[in-house]
């Protein structure tokens, strides 16, 4: 008898969006104001991990990579991430200083995207959320060589508390890592609609402020 598992039908799943339609005059004039609406919206909704976010970078060739982060800032300045500056990413944004996020609150039929050039954030600013992180989370980040190849687990583990005998209470900022902001150029509020004629809205930046636009779905 055949083991081998089956892949799953893909085609035939789907999902029907509908509720009302997201018009421009629903929108603030700033998409910074915006996001903040729907991002609380999105904690009302009991939304697991609003703050998860898909981070795509690209290396100076061109190779893009993608994975999900959490957004830990958000003001008129950008959206901020804290990280390796040594990682795949760290590496991404030393070559090309641009980024891609996408905050995927398929429950609510809700997306927002945003695009932007990326710089790190000052040393205070990234201290001052280190210290607030848990401990195991700081001792955490001297452990992990993030994106490095380690033999094992093991190894993984023995480093770590190799590292917390060393620093048994506050293990300083690593000079490796440190916040992210991405500054928007472009914001875009997806809405899922019937049909799939979903509401796409797009705030773009030019040089007297914004200009808001309707994306065909």
């Amino acid at each position: 008898m055949d083991a081998t598992p089956r892949p799953p039908t893909l085609a035939g799943l789907r999902r029907t969006y509908e509720g009302e339609p997201l018009l421009e005059s629903d929108l603030a004039s700033d998409p910074i104001a915006q996001f903040t609406t729907w991002f609380q919206d999105a904690l009302d909704a009991g939304l697991p991990e609003p703050n998860a976010m898909v981070l795509a970078t690209a290396s100076a060739g061109g190779r893009p990579s993608a994975r999900t982060v959490l957004l830990k800032g958000c003001d008129e300045r950008g959206f901020v991430f804290y990280t390796n500056y040594e990682s795949r990413k760290g590496r991404d944004l030393a070559e090309n200083a641009r980024a891609s996020l996408l905050f995927p609150w398929h429950p609510i039929r809700r997306q927002v995207r945003i695009e932007g050039t990326v710089t790190r954030i000052s040393h205070e600013e990234s201290a001052a959320y280190f210290n607030s992180r848990p401990y195991g989370s700081r001792i955490g980040a001297w452990a992990s060589r993030q994106s490095a190849v380690v033999r094992s687990r093991e190894e993984l583990d023995a480093r770590y508390e190799e590292l917390a005998a060393r620093w048994p209470e506050d293990p300083p900022v690593p000079d490796f890592w440190g916040g992210y902001r991405v500054r928007p150029i472009e914001m875009e509020f997806w809405q899922g609609q019937l049909d799939r004629m979903h509401d796409r809205l797009r705030y773009r930046r030019t040089r007297p402020g914004w200009v808001l636009e309707r994306l065909a779905p």
